[in-house]
């Protein structure tokens, strides 16, 4: 049986850590980006040179305005500022956008069910997610669960960096040899700049911070990114 996966591909570090660690374990990738008229938009015209820079088979980009309709946040209004790392408060931060996962997710599925494909991947990641509800394990193992029951077919949501943390993925993209890959050309930046970004905001703060405990504990991170991969 062709073995196929989908991949919710944004171009972002994790995404494109999710792809590159897919692409020896499936025959078949397809990757699927989502057009939501956010404010980093320059992520499209990224994941679209990754996925065709790392031979994805197929890459659809979707368009998915209506979320930018629905959904109110400073990733979806020019409007609301996006917070530096050190003005963010508690709670869920206006960079979250309701519903953006359970969508993607839902649609990624309805796109694997017409390709028959048995796999989606996403990355998404409860220990490094900045407070977003939609990040965790019990959300993506529900949902999971939920368009098996609503499409009578099976398939699994997998999560490859749902117990790393930034240093960890960081590792992961080096043990597949694509370290400079992931640090030059994907786009995490909220305000849409490439590589190391803005260094202001929060996704800024994580990617710098992960790579700078990766880099300076290379040995010990590779070691637990190991035994994680192993359990």
């Amino acid at each position: 049986m062709h073995n196929k996966a989908v991949i919710v591909f944004s171009g972002g570090q994790d995404s494109t850590t999710c792809l590159i660690h897919a692409l020896p374990l499936y025959d078949e990738i397809h990757c699927i980006t989502f057009d939501y008229g956010q404010r980093h938009r320059a992520e499209i015209e990224v994941a679209q040179q990754l996925s065709k820079q790392l031979g994805v088979n197929v890459h659809k980009v979707l368009d998915t305005s209506l979320l930018n309709e629905l959904a109110i946040s400073s990733l979806t209004r020019d409007n609301i500022p996006v917070p530096s790392t050190n003005s963010s408060g508690e709670g869920v931060p206006n960079t979250f956008v309701p519903g953006r996962n359970i969508l993607f997710l839902t649609l990624a599925s309805i796109y694997a069910y017409q390709v028959r494909a048995k796999t989606i991947i996403t990355g998404i990641s409860e220990t490094e997610c900045s407070g977003y509800p939609d990040c965790g394990d019990e959300f993506t193992k529900v949902l999971n669960n939920a368009v098996e029951l609503g499409m009578d077919y099976k398939l699994r949501i997998e999560t490859p960096l749902m117990r790393l943390d930034k240093a960890e993925t960081w590792a992961l993209a080096d043990y597949h040899k694509q370290l400079d890959l992931i640090r030059y050309q994907t786009l995490t930046c909220y305000n849409g700049i490439k590589g190391s970004g803005c260094a202001e905001c929060d996704a800024c703060h994580l990617r710098a911070k992960g790579l700078a405990e990766f880099l300076e504990n290379k040995i010990e991170v590779m070691n637990r990114l190991q035994f994680k991969l192993e359990l």
